[in-house]
């Protein structure tokens, strides 16, 4: 049987999602149909064989071939990318996912509550993302799971949130085994446009094995250490250096995020750099 799950006083609890289906499906009914429908045209694009629109155009029909192979599977995702909804309720984040207009989702929204909501198939793709890039992916949508947190970007993460975030996690990390560096923002992945999770715990997070973090005995670096390439190694998109340092600094410092590294900022950075190499 196919769970949800909630914290609630410190217990993690296992909500069936029968019980969840009985509160929404009446208000989630049309959405939940297109859901459905969706779905059925990805799975008869699944089924086509040979598929129908992968023909190579500069090869002539009876030069192509199609056999099944044996060994194959579904595509996992890499990452996990953390946001922040910038709205003021969980209802809210939903109707907007839940819009055409409105172009994005996200496979996961947390509430203020630590309620999860499950909108996409972890082996979707959802459009939360947007124009990102994280080392040499440029297209993140495709390789990602993303977690929505109810939070208008402003206010602190309550502990039942961030409980059931680490729960979820959990979750994900053993059944796709994403590695530790996976675990992610939004602000990392698009650095000149977005700023969450802003004021996010990324340290209790690491402390779960969620992201790295650096180490409390920090080294000065050497002389021809490059803060550039640096950043780039971890991931950094550094096509605009200034932007790039700051989304390190809102991920990793936090006290201070203007586009300059401090003596102190430039030992956390070579810390990681060499957490990455």
């Amino acid at each position: 049987m196919k769970q949800l799950h909630n914290w609630k006083n410190g217990l993690l609890l296992s909500i069936p999602l029968f019980a969840l289906a009985a509160c929404s499906t009446n208000k989630y009914a049309a959405t939940n149909k297109v859901y459905k429908e969706q779905a059925k045209v990805f799975g008869n694009t699944l089924k086509e064989m040979p598929p129908l629109t992968q023909n190579a155009e500069m090869v002539a029909p009876d030069q192509q071939f199609f056999i099944g192979s044996v060994n194959f599977g579904i595509r996992k995702p890499n990452f996990v990318i953390i946001h922040h909804t910038a709205q003021t309720s969980t209802d809210q984040t939903i109707r907007t996912f839940t819009l055409k207009s409105t172009g994005t989702s996200a496979h996961y929204v947390i509430g203020r509550d630590g309620k999860v909501v499950h909108m996409v198939n972890d082996y979707l793709r959802a459009n939360h993302a947007g124009v990102a890039k994280w080392g040499n992916e440029t297209d993140l949508n495709s390789c990602s799971l993303g977690i929505e947190l109810d939070n208008n970007g402003n206010e602190p993460y309550s502990d039942e949130q961030i409980n059931s975030l680490i729960a979820v996690l959990t979750t994900l990390k053993k059944k796709y085994n994403i590695p530790v560096q996976g675990f992610i923002g939004h602000s990392d992945i698009a650095p000149k446009r977005k700023i969450d999770p802003n004021k996010f715990p990324w340290k209790k997070l690491a402390e779960q094995g969620f992201g790295l973090w650096y180490d409390d005995v920090l080294q000065i670096p050497p002389p021809e250490f490059d803060v550039a390439i640096a950043l780039r190694i971890i991931g950094y998109d550094i096509s605009n250096l200034p932007a790039a340092i700051i989304a390190f600094k809102r991920h990793f410092v936090q006290t201070d995020i203007t586009p300059v590294l401090t003596q102190t900022d430039t030992m956390i950075l070579f810390n990681l750099y060499r957490k990455y190499i």
